[in-house]
C-alpha cells in the first residue's frame, strides 16, 4: 500500500494532471453548490464591490478583477453581464484555474493557472483556500503532534513527528485539539495572492474559523454529486478543510474579518420580503422581488452560506464605501 502525507495526497487527488478532481469536465458545479451558483445576486454584490474598489482607486485606466479558483468562470461571467459599459471598457478579468478553459467564456477573460502580478483592482477568492492542500496531524499519547499518513483508499496511519515550521504554526494558531489541520500552505498561498496586488482589495470567502472557535476535531471531508462523503484521496471527490482565517491574513495590511451575512448585507443583499401591496399593483414585479428575497435569504442565512467567513484586505487603497462601516477593521502586525 502506498502511504503519503495529506498535503501530497490532496495535491494529486485534486489537481493531478491525470484524473485530478478539479480537472474533470463537469467542474465543481457538478458536485456542490457555492454562493456563486446559488444566486446571481452574489455576482451582483461582487459587481457593486468592484465598482467601489474602482472609485477608491481613482478609476484607473485598467482595473483588474482576479477570480482565484474560478471554477468554470461563473462568477466572472455574472459580473461581466452586470457591470456598466464605462467600467467594462477598462476592466481586465482574470480567471485563475488549473483546469482547461471552458467553452463559451467571454473572450475578454484571461484564463491563467497563476495569479497575475502587479495588477490593481479586486482579487476575489470564493471557496479557494479550503482546497489548498495541507497536512493533517494528530497528538500521540504524549501530546506530541505527528503527521497523519493516508493511502489512496482513505486508510490512515500515524507517521513521523511534525517538522519545526509546522510545530511552530500549531503552537501559535492551534494549540489545542486532538487533531490539527496545519495551515501554513494556505497562509503562504494567500500571502502570495495579496502580494500580487500593486493596489487593490483582496477578499477570501470560505468555510472558516478563528482561534477563539477552533474545532477540536478535523474538518477535512469530501463532496461528491452533492453529498458529503469520506475524504478519500483518489480523485473521485472534492477534498476540503475549513480555513484558519486569522492565521491566513497577511500582516501589515488593513484588514477585516466578518461573516458573509454582514458583508452581503452591507453590499445590499438581504432576504427582506417585498411589500405585499406590490402584489396588487404589479404582480410580476412582486414575484420577481419575492424570488430575489428568497435568494438573498439563502446567501445570508447564518446557519448556511451566510455563516461563511470573509477576510478583506485593503492594499495601498482606502476601504471601499460599503465595507467601511463594518466594525473590526485593523492593520495587522506580524
Amino acid at each position: 500500500m502506498r502511504w503519503m502525507r495529506w498535503r501530497t495526497a490532496m495535491e494529486q487527488a485534486l489537481y493531478g494532471a491525470d484524473g485530478g478532481f478539479y480537472r474533470r469536465p463537469e467542474g465543481p458545479a457538478g458536485h456542490f453548490r457555492t454562493s456563486v451558483h446559488a444566486s446571481p445576486r452574489y455576482a451582483g454584490a461582487v459587481t457593486r464591490l468592484l465598482t467601489e474598489v474602482d472609485a477608491a482607486l481613482g478609476r484607473p485606466a485598467e482595473l483588474a478583477l482576479v477570480d482565484v479558483g474560478a471554477g468554470r468562470g461563473e462568477l466572472l461571467t455574472g459580473v461581466l453581464a452586470a457591470v456598466g459599459p464605462e467600467l467594462a471598457g477598462r476592466l481586465r478579468p482574470y480567471a485563475v484555474e488549473l483546469a482547461d478553459r471552458p467553452a463559451g467564456l467571454p473572450e475578454s477573460v484571461v484564463w491563467t493557472d497563476r495569479v497575475p502580478d502587479g495588477v490593481s483592482g479586486l482579487l476575489f477568492a470564493n471557496e479557494w483556500l479550503d482546497n489548498v492542500p495541507l497536512e493533517l496531524a494528530e497528538r500521540d499519547e504524549d501530546g506530541a503532534l505527528r503527521y497523519v499518513e493516508v493511502a489512496p483508499d482513505g486508510t490512515r496511519r500515524t507517521g513521523g513527528p511534525v517538522d519545526l515550521a509546522d510545530a511552530d504554526w500549531a503552537a501559535r494558531w492551534w494549540p489545542d485539539g486532538s487533531v490539527v489541520e496545519l495551515g501554513g500552505p494556505r497562509d503562504a498561498a494567500w500571502a502570495a495572492a495579496v502580494g500580487s496586488l500593486e493596489r487593490g482589495l483582496a477578499v477570501a470567502v470560505d468555510y472558516a474559523h478563528t482561534r477563539a472557535d477552533r474545532p477540536p476535531f478535523e474538518t477535512l471531508t469530501g463532496f461528491r454529486d452533492g453529498r458529503e462523503v469520506a475524504p478519500v484521496p483518489d480523485g473521485s471527490c472534492d477534498l476540503t478543510a475549513h480555513v484558519a482565517l486569522d492565521a491566513v491574513a497577511a500582516p501589515g495590511v488593513h484588514s477585516l474579518w466578518t461573516t458573509q451575512r454582514e458583508a452581503l448585507r452591507a453590499l445590499g443583499v438581504d432576504g427582506g420580503r417585498p411589500p405585499l401591496a406590490l402584489a396588487s399593483t404589479d404582480p410580476m414585479a412582486y414575484l420577481r422581488a419575492l424570488g430575489a428575497a428568497g435568494e438573498g435569504a439563502e446567501l445570508t442565512d447564518p446557519a448556511g452560506l451566510g455563516g461563511f467567513g470573509w477576510l478583506a484586505q485593503a492594499v495601498r487603497m482606502p476601504v471601499p464605501e460599503s465595507l467601511a462601516g463594518l466594525p473590526g477593521w485593523q492593520t495587522l502586525t506580524p
